[in-house]
């Protein structure tokens, strides 16, 4: 038999150091190791590289390097863990719908938080992220991206012709904000039977997770700001 997985280890890169001892201790009473901490990007990425954590918490403003650069440099990389599983970024920012809160979720970040979270949160949001699921819900997601995204032509990708038309509409769905249930609903499948969508469709397309399907709905012009992927 296979024990409890172990606990999740998480980098901290904030440039106060205040905040940086406070999440910490807030972590720790959740039995989430901290493997290391960072006062600006360049060191956090120089220490996911060294720590392998399975979670960074990255604040989006600071000195020097800032987190949106920071997390483009590491997860240019494919890091992983120790485990072989891929190292997730959560961004950390003062502001809600803050525009860089999006060009980091374009970069590959799983989620953001409010510096306000609450502890209870905090621990919630590092187990599930480590988890491989997405911290951020889709109709989030989807509202940060009808704000903030360039009205440029729609991006192609290559691999959408990989999906099947079911897998596609999925996708589309997706893009409009739908929960895994809301999914079913609308295509009369069982959840089990969305969930496996989603996961060949995120494994076909080289996806982290569900925030990044919901931004590259839009940018491949699946669904357009203001509208909900629905069928009219």
């Amino acid at each position: 038999m296979t024990g409890p997985p172990a606990a999740p280890r998480v980098l901290i890169a904030d440039d106060q150091a205040l905040v940086r001892t406070g999440f910490a201790m807030i972590l720790g009473s959740g039995g989430i190791t901290v493997a290391g901490e960072a006062a600006d990007g360049a060191v956090a990425v120089r220490e996911t590289r060294r720590l392998r954590p399975d979670v960074v918490l990255m604040d989006i403003r600071m000195p020097d390097v800032d987190g949106l650069e920071a997390t483009r440099r590491i997860l240019a990389g494919n890091p992983t863990t120790a485990a072989g599983e891929p190292t997730r970024i959560i961004i950390l920012t003062t502001f809600d719908l803050d525009q860089y809160v999006y060009a980091a979720l374009t970069a590959g970040a799983s989620g953001f938080l409010l510096k306000d979270v609450t502890p209870d949160h905090l621990i919630n949001a590092v187990r599930l992220v480590r988890t491989g699921d997405a911290l951020l819900a889709p109709a989030i997601t989807r509202r940060l991206v009808a704000r903030f995204a360039r009205p440029e032509p729609p991006a192609p990708h290559p691999e959408l012709g990989a999906l099947t038309p079911r897998e596609q509409e999925v996708l589309t769905l997706l893009g409009g904000g739908l929960s895994n249930a809301e999914l079913a609903g609308t295509l009369c499948l069982s959840e089990a039977t969305v969930k496996t969508h989603v996961t060949r469709i995120l494994t076909k397309l080289g996806l982290r997770d569900r925030v990044q399907a919901v931004v590259l709905a839009y940018e491949t012009g699946l669904v357009q700001p203001g509208t909900n992927g629905r069928p009219s």
